[in-house]
């Protein structure tokens, strides 16, 4: 447990850091503190040997690490951001007002100026769309070098994708390669096909079988990629172009390719409780150690559940994006109750 002193010095760099994203040193805390710099000095290094700041290595000052980030949101802000949602949104408010306006449409609006208000990537899951798992894939003839192939949820939502069989495999052969598919893949959730799939194909008893692999596997990974087509929306990823944790060029073309490999969404934390905040490291990706995912579930029709998040970088606007996010997710509920 960190001393009052000890606290309001994590607090005051966190927040300082956040607006500048320079490190911050002793006299900059001085002019918010009745203390002397030497004496602030002594509290940051204790701060850093416990392992909640960091000292770079371009500046004496001090940035947040992202044990301190976890103990700011927990213990200094948590217990103050109860009762700030519904004040402190207004122009959010003005928007779920609406009665003219189709429930996705808003839900893609609120999404539109969650990422404008953050100057972050937002994104909206809708109900189950990653979370429904695979039922059955069936194979419908539609001509002798046509077939159509569906895939079937276990919450019944259903996605066709039509393709063109070889000249030279026959549609026994295609049977069986439907088969096997349906083997691996049953039961597997939405989010994780593409991955097994490419996965499993690399075994050498799947290859002697799937000569045709590539032409059938992409085939299905399309009619996979429907069901986030039509259920997602992800909004400003330009924003972090902007954000000065991406003037690496590096990092910015491995946050790109996250987006566009749909590897994003193995960020989002779905049917959660509350607000999720995944720091740095915490996150699954690991291209991403440097971003923050924030994260609350609403609740749908029938007992399913979407997802609404923020993606940005470690030094994000706590205190303003958590019960951004909570509200959101709360006013996206009531839009199901009450269409």
């Amino acid at each position: 447990m960190l001393t009052e002193r000890q606290t309001q010095v994590l607090k005051l760099i966190v927040e300082e850091y956040v607006k500048t994203a320079e490190p911050v040193g002793s006299r900059t805390l001085s002019k918010f503190m009745e203390v002397s710099p030497a004496t602030i000095r002594n509290e940051m290094s204790d701060l850093e040997d416990l392992g909640f700041l960091e000292k770079t290595h371009t500046s004496s000052g001090r940035i947040p690490s992202e044990k301190g980030y976890r103990y700011y949101i927990e213990s200094i802000i948590n217990t103050t951001m109860d009762d700030m949602e519904e004040d402190v949104f207004p122009e959010f408010e003005k928007l779920f007002e609406k009665s003219d306006i189709e429930r996705e449409e808003i839900i893609k609006e609120a999404i539109n100026m969650l990422s404008q208000a953050t100057n972050c990537t937002a994104i909206s899951l809708g109900p189950n769309a990653y979370n429904s798992r695979v039922k059955k894939i069936q194979l419908i003839p539609l001509k002798p070098s046509v077939a159509l192939v569906l895939v079937i949820t276990n919450l019944g939502y259903v996605e066709s994708k039509q393709m063109t069989i070889p000249e030279s495999m026959d549609m026994n052969e295609l049977v069986k390669v439907i088969d096997l598919i349906n083997d691996m893949l049953v039961g597997t959730p939405i989010s994780q096909v593409s991955e097994k799939l490419h996965y499993e194909i690399h075994r050498q008893q799947v290859k002697e079988l799937l000569k045709y692999r590539d032409t059938i596997v992409d085939s299905f990974i399309e009619a996979f990629s429907k069901f986030a087509q039509t259920r997602y929306y992800l909004t400003g990823q330009s924003n972090m172009l902007y954000q000065p944790e991406f003037n690496d060029i590096q990092k910015l073309r491995e946050f790109i390719n996250t987006i566009e490999s749909h590897e994003i969404f193995k960020l989002v934390e779905s049917n959660t409780e509350g607000v999720s905040v995944k720091i740095g490291t915490e996150n699954t990706v690991t291209s991403m150690k440097d971003v923050t995912v924030v994260s609350a579930s609403y609740d749908a029709q029938n007992g399913e559940h979407g997802t609404i998040s923020l993606v940005g970088p470690t030094r994000m606007e706590y205190r303003k994006v958590i019960p951004l996010i909570r509200y959101l997710a709360k006013h996206i509920s009531k839009l199901y109750e009450d269409k």
